[in-house]
Parts: C-alpha cells; sequence; structure tokens
C-alpha cells in the first residue's frame, strides 16, 4: 500500500509574482483556436501576477498535444526557475500520466511552489503528492480565467487558496453554468443552484486527495497513488462519464487495500449531458461497503461546471453532513 510522506504547503503567492503557463496535456494551441486572452490577461494584472509561458506550450501534433520530452521540460524548468513563484496548467487533455516516469520529483520536492489545475492534471497533483508530498492546487486553468461573464466565485475561491492563509468555509454558489463558454461569450444561460445534496449524513475530516476520479483511476496500481488511509475524497467526473462508469470507477477505487480508510466523500457537479442524478449517486453510494457510516456529499461546485473550487489536493478539510441538505464544509489547510 503507498505510504504517507510529510505534507509540504507551497509559499503563498502575492502581488509581484511571476506565475509559469505550462502544458503537461493539450496544447495552447487549440485553445488559442478562440482567443479569450484579453480578460486572462486582465485579470492577472489585476492581481498583480505576471504570466510568462513554458518555451513549448504551443507544440501540437496529432493528440493535440506536445512530446513527452518538451511537456517534462517544460514542469521541469518552471519548478526549477526560481523567478517562478507559481504554476498554471494550460488546460487538462488525456495524457499527463505519460509525464510520471520521467519527473525529477527530487527537483520538485526542492522547489516546493503552487502548481494549479484540474481534469487530466489530477494525474500530476496526487502522483506529486504521493512522492513529494507537496500540496498542489485543483482549479482553474491558465484558460478558464478567459470567461467573461459569470466567472465568479472561482476568482475568488482562487485567491483565498493560493494567497491566503485562513480558512476557506465554502458555500454553494448562487447559481453555475454547462455551456460552451469560450466560443461563445455572449449566449449564456446560468442555472439557479439549488444547493448540495446530503447523500449520507455524519462528520468527517481528513487529508484532501482525488479530482478527476477517470484520471485517478489511472493510477492505481503505479508508484503515484497517494494513501487513501485517512484521506477525505473529493471526486468529479466529465460529461462523457455516465452513471455506470461513475459506479465502476468508485468501486474500483473503493476496492483498494487501504480504502476502508477514507473518512468521506465529497462529489462535484456533473454535467447534465453525463446523466448522472442525485438519485443515481444515491444508489451508486449504497453499493459502497468502504463508505458506510461515513459522510456523503454531493453537488459541490468543482468538476466540469462552472464556477469552480481550488481544492488542495494533500490539504486538508472537515464536512458535515446533516439532515434536509443542510451541510457544511471547511478547507481548513491549504
Amino acid at each position: 500500500m503507498p505510504e504517507h510522506v510529510e505534507t509540504v504547503l507551497p509559499p503563498r503567492l502575492r502581488a509581484g509574482d511571476t506565475l509559469r503557463v505550462v502544458a503537461p496535456a493539450m496544447s495552447r494551441a487549440m485553445i488559442m483556436e478562440h482567443d479569450n486572452t484579453r480578460w486572462i490577461d486582465e485579470r492577472f494584472a489585476a492581481m498583480g501576477l505576471t504570466l510568462t509561458f513554458g518555451a513549448h506550450v504551443d507544440d501540437d501534433d496529432q493528440f493535440r498535444s506536445g512530446s513527452i520530452e518538451h511537456r517534462v521540460a517544460d514542469l521541469h524548468a518552471a519548478f526549477a526557475d526560481p523567478a517562478v513563484a507559481g504554476i498554471l496548467t494550460v488546460i487538462g487533455g488525456f495524457n499527463s500520466n505519460e509525464l510520471l516516469p520521467h519527473l525529477d520529483f527530487d527537483l520538485i520536492a526542492a522547489n516546493p511552489k503552487v502548481f494549479c489545475g484540474y481534469s487530466d492534471i489530477t494525474a500530476l497533483q496526487n502522483a506529486i503528492l504521493a512522492r513529494t508530498g507537496l500540496v498542489t492546487y485543483s482549479g482553474p486553468h491558465w484558460s478558464s480565467w478567459g470567461m467573461r461573464d459569470h466567472f465568479e466565485p472561482t476568482g475568488d475561491w482562487f485567491r483565498a487558496a493560493v494567497m491566503s492563509d485562513a480558512a476557506i468555509v465554502v458555500e454553494p454558489s448562487q447559481a453555475w453554468t454547462d455551456d460552451l463558454w469560450f466560443a461563445d461569450q455572449d449566449n449564456r444561460s446560468p442555472v439557479a443552484n439549488a444547493g448540495w445534496w446530503a447523500l449520507r449524513p455524519g462528520q468527517a475530516s481528513g487529508r484532501i486527495v482525488g479530482a478527476n476520479l477517470g484520471t485517478l483511476s489511472l493510477l492505481q496500481g503505479t508508484p503515484y497513488m497517494p494513501a487513501l488511509d485517512g484521506a477525505l475524497l473529493f471526486l468529479e467526473d466529465d460529461f462523457e462519464s455516465d452513471p455506470a462508469h461513475v459506479a465502476r470507477r468508485l468501486t474500483s477505487l473503493l476496492q483498494l487495500p487501504d480504502a476502508d480508510g477514507v473518512t468521506g466523500l465529497v462529489i462535484g457537479r456533473f454535467q447534465d449531458s453525463s446523466g448522472v442524478t442525485r438519485e443515481a449517486l444515491d444508489e451508486i453510494v449504497a453499493r459502497q461497503p468502504a463508505l458506510r457510516g461515513k459522510p456523503v456529499l454531493a453537488g459541490v461546485d468543482f468538476g466540469h461546471t462552472s464556477p469552480l473550487l481550488t481544492l488542495p489536493i494533500g490539504g486538508e478539510a472537515e464536512l458535515t453532513v446533516g439532515p434536509d441538505d443542510v451541510s457544511t464544509l471547511t478547507i481548513t489547510r491549504h
């Protein structure tokens, strides 16, 4: 079973810092087919943060990505450069796990800094946690900041996670969106948020492990899977994952030898086209022996809808799931 390593928090970001944007999965060239950089540049300038880019962010092969060698080189360069305070990913994709055998985890451990992205980046984040103990952040990509309208509270949650030491009391957003905003910034329809779903009552605390379920599953049986004992799982998946796929992936994850040590489960919001409903999640959870007697909360603002909560992978959180959908969620160490 994977062993715990000592948790390391990266230094907080502050005005005047420089961030490096890298593409460990898909290329910036794909993103620039819809140029939303105006809003990205404005938002980072308002925070007093300067953006620089990896040498190979625009590599674009048949997989809309770059070579393993180039992607690793950009990631290593970002961690090694003392002028870089934080690292953002361009976007997710499908192949971040290709980088894992080639990463210099000693270099990463020796240069702790903020590293943020989500979706396919889950592979890198959990591997870094398993091998170094460094807390990374499942949160907005560089490209996410190009959303002109309905972006907040995504930015607020990011700043709270990486620029402040205060505990983060998470509350449901007022509304959410699930659309191709990057292609059409003008025609969008926010949906009123009905709130969280209290699937199983109880209280739990623990180290945050997870994010994208399908990507995390790729780490099972590898040296890059973090320990689940003592973990408060945070899991989400995208529109391609229907209830059957979510069920089989969660079952597989919770059959790992140390999964009985999971303290609870927080589930992100699913896209409508996934077909994952509250009723489906209730049945999926009911079939998991490792979750019996443990709190489960769903419909939280992380995943492939917007807004997007920034989660410290390897940080700590406290969860209380009460009756009548009255619940509390606090990120206590990030």
